[in-house]
């Protein structure tokens, strides 16, 4: 089978495919025939050696920690309801669990069942900016009317924010960079949309919230963004420092947020049981058509380093996936 590894930390020339041996079901394991892989941003900075002090991963590896497709084989102690199935999983710890690959090796524990209606590519765009969004949504209690606001609002876990945010009775500003990415946060339902790329954008939320501010800020972009996002968070507000695309998470500033009545969350690992929870809701969400994944570019799986690199390149607009 076909598998994109890691040979060197690195930029994105060091994913290469290559043939391997097909897989076998351990006890308690199945092997699933891979249709999409999720690509995340976080497999981008363990790629460059950046993650070394949290992530116990060594090239050579297999990046991809989530994937969906159907069930193929079984080990022992496996249900065999599960065979034919149509899956998505998580596939071990972030980074390099073999995902990038065109049959991948998941507990049994860890499948879930891709809803009738559901695409595969969609449960698989969901499995780990849909799980995170919905926990966050929880974090962040919106009441109705409420401002709130999304800085890298046109990514994968943006586009869902944007539209679970409305849905909770929020009035959504969206933040993204460029036309295209713009008027995909207004796609995804935002009443505004702003281009953090240009002088001022801070000074247009002020205005679309009257002066207010936002109520509630989900930071998908972090550094400078995240840190002038965090200033037009309005009093008592609730701040969300989630995110790293501008090159690290946000600085704040712990005292001027407990003067000011800011609530500050960060974003954690959720537990195996709370994982599942959040992931199997967005799965529901989406069957019912309550919520939708946008996927904004595919790319084969013998292209992982194309994939990479539009992320890196901030060419990426919404989910990216890798097909087989």
């Amino acid at each position: 089978m076909l598998v994109v590894e890691v040979s060197r930390f690195g930029g994105p020339e060091v994913l290469a495919a290559r043939q391997v041996p097909d897989p076998v079901a351990g006890p308690g394991q199945v092997v699933v025939r891979t249709t999409a892989a999720d690509v995340l941003l976080v497999d981008v900075m363990i790629r460059y050696g950046l993650g070394v002090d949290y992530f116990p991963i060594r090239p050579p590896y297999v990046p991809g920690n989530g994937v969906a497709g159907t069930v193929i084989s079984a080990g022992d102690g496996v249900d065999s309801a599960w065979a034919g199935r149509a899956v998505v999983a998580h596939t071990g710890g972030s980074g390099g669990s073999g995902g990038y690959a065109e049959q991948a090796v998941v507990a049994a524990g860890d499948l879930m069942p891709v809803p009738d209606g559901l695409a595969l590519a969609e449960a698989a765009a969901l499995l780990h900016d849909g799980s995170t969004a919905l926990g966050l949504l929880e974090l962040a209690s919106i009441k109705p009317g409420e401002w709130v606001l999304v800085t890298a609002a046109a990514g994968g876990m943006g586009v869902l924010l944007v539209q679970l945010a409305r849905t909770a009775g929020g009035r959504v500003i969206g933040a993204a960079r460029g036309t295209r990415k713009l008027d995909a946060v207004k796609n995804a339902g935002a009443e505004a949309a702003v281009d953090y790329s240009e002088p001022g954008w801070t000074e247009r939320v002020r205005e679309l919230t009257a002066g207010h501010g936002a109520d509630v800020v989900f930071d998908g972009a972090g550094g400078r963004l995240g840190s002038a996002a965090f200033e037009v968070t309005a009093s008592g507000g609730r701040f969300s420092a989630h995110g790293m695309s501008d090159g690290g998470f946000a600085g704040l500033d712990a005292a001027q947020a407990a003067r000011r009545g800011i609530t500050v969350h960060g974003i954690g690992q959720h537990a195996p049981a709370e994982f599942r929870r959040l992931a199997t809701a967005a799965l529901a969400e989406a069957a019912a058509g309550r919520v939708t994944p946008v996927i904004g570019q595919t790319f084969p799986l013998a292209r992982a380093a194309d994939a990479h690199a539009a992320l890196e390149a901030r060419a990426a607009v919404a989910k990216t996936l890798l097909l087989t």
